[in-house]
């Protein structure tokens, strides 16, 4: 317990930690895969990686308890950091989706900075990968980001770039926020209390709009069994890599954004997962959570998660894959038009209206209905178009990979990398035994988009 709370976790940053279980840990990931330069790649990427993990001031905090608030929690730096207990080079693989599934169900060590790096050299000496690992609560997908660029090497920035703000990117330090500042006395003005009974009457109208309709998105839920399991604690993952040139002539053919079209794909994958499974998607329409970022990437605050999202009914019973885009089309309109704080999607905001100590101490009650909320998640991470690099070694191909919830089977993660989209797949292992199936109709949904947008 320490008293210093400089550096307090955001109230979703604390549901995060609060929510972990060993059998559901709450990182997320992303497997990155390397082309080798030469035989000693792998090794020498541990060696620049622990060395850069040294001066990335974000990397050396661990979470601790706080004594006020109560029940709060705060980043603080670790004063026995290591940087090789973190990164670790592991045996040759033949298979990198198989080994990151492994490392994926071991939890971060809640004593120490949460993130790890396992470098998995291939079996045939041709490549590597880097899986990161970083907690919920010390990064959400575009912080992650910041820090796995933070140890990549430098990157050619385009003419016109301050190199000011790339470095200071790179070393993961604070830039400013917009909107942000300090309190002052003038808060404290008593002819300003209206304003503030205003903000908390707002603050207290919004909670209860959302729980309404948190409770009204479980109405006439029609889902599948292979979408929930028993807690098992085993993770299997899967990629698939598309072309985004084909993503774009269905979106200029079809409408909508890439995003709905690749949202789209996961619904029509599902749809053919279940059928061939034997489950049959007659009637299902799984709740899928689709995170919204509510920062701004170049000049957000690097620290807290900033996060709500939409809560979208896919049309996975629907047989025509153009209808199913449609649908999904509407539905993500529909919940642009509303904004992220509105709606059962928006359900994460509710941690700022819970104090820390009941979010620590109902923290288990949420894990263990989550399935409640929603049935899985299928969240974007952006990613740099510049090619990123490891001890010159180029980065080929990057898998996000997303926490999975507790009584969750399926969770999918998507980017786009130098004109390709990776699908990056979490499952629960003995829940879903069959995720090449679910990988391989990713790649059959888009092939029937493709021809359909033809007709």
């Amino acid at each position: 317990m320490t008293s210093q709370s400089s550096d307090l976790l955001a109230p979703l940053d604390l549901a995060f930690w609060n929510i972990e279980t060993p059998e559901h840990p709450m990182h997320l990931g992303a497997l990155g895969v390397f082309e080798a330069k030469d035989p000693g790649a792998a090794r020498h990427a541990v060696e620049l990686l622990a060395a850069r993990a040294a001066g990335v001031p974000g990397l050396r905090m661990r979470i601790a308890g706080v004594l006020v608030p109560i029940g709060g929690a705060a980043r603080v730096p670790a004063a026995d950091f290591d940087p090789l207990d973190h990164v670790r080079l592991r045996e040759p693989v033949a298979d990198f989706h198989a080994a990151a599934g492994a490392l994926m169900e071991r939890p971060l060590d809640r004593g120490r900075p949460p993130w790890e790096a396992h470098v998995l050299p291939a079996a045939d000496g041709a490549s590597f990968a880097v899986l990161f690992k970083f907690h919920h609560a010390l990064a959400d997908g575009l912080r992650a980001l910041t820090l796995a660029a933070a140890v990549m090497d430098p990157m050619d920035l385009p003419a016109g770039r301050p190199a000011k703000d790339a470095a200071a990117t790179r070393r993961g330090l604070r830039l400013p926020v917009p909107g942000l500042r300090e309190i002052t006395l003038g808060d404290l003005d008593p002819r300003r209390y209206p304003d503030h009974v205003r903000d908390l009457t707002g603050s207290a109208r919004q909670a209860v709009a959302i729980g309404a309709a948190v409770a009204r998105a479980t109405w006439g839920v029609r889902t599948s069994p292979a979408l929930g399991s028993a807690p098992s604690g085993t993770r299997r993952t899967a990629g698939v890599v598309l072309d985004l040139d084909d993503v774009h002539r269905i979106r200029k053919t079809a409408g909508g954004t890439v995003n709905d079209v690749l949202i789209a794909i996961v619904a029509g994958a599902v749809r053919r997962w279940l059928d061939e499974r034997g489950d049959g998607s007659e009637g299902v329409e799984p709740r899928a959570l689709v995170p919204v970022s509510r920062r701004r990437p170049r000049t957000a605050h690097p620290q807290g998660n900033r996060l709500s999202g939409y809560l979208v009914r896919l049309p996975v019973a629907q047989g025509d894959p153009l209808a199913r885009l449609r649908t999904v089309r509407s539905a993500m309109d529909r919940h642009k038009d509303a904004g992220p704080s509105r709606g059962a999607g928006a359900v994460a905001l509710l941690a700022d209206h819970v104090p820390p100590l009941g979010l620590r101490l109902g923290g288990g009650l949420v894990g263990r209905n989550a399935r409640l909320l929603f049935d899985l998640l299928v969240t974007s991470v952006p990613l740099p178009s510049l090619g990123l690099r490891l001890g010159g070694c180029p980065l080929t191909e990057v898998f996000p990979l997303a926490p999975l919830a507790q009584g969750q089977s399926l969770a999918v993660a998507v980017s786009t990398y130098r004109g390709r989209v990776h699908y990056g797949i979490v499952a629960d292992a003995k829940a879903v035994p069959d995720l090449e199936t679910l990988a391989g109709a990713v790649t059959e949904e888009l092939t029937e988009l493709l021809e359909a947008c033809t007709l």
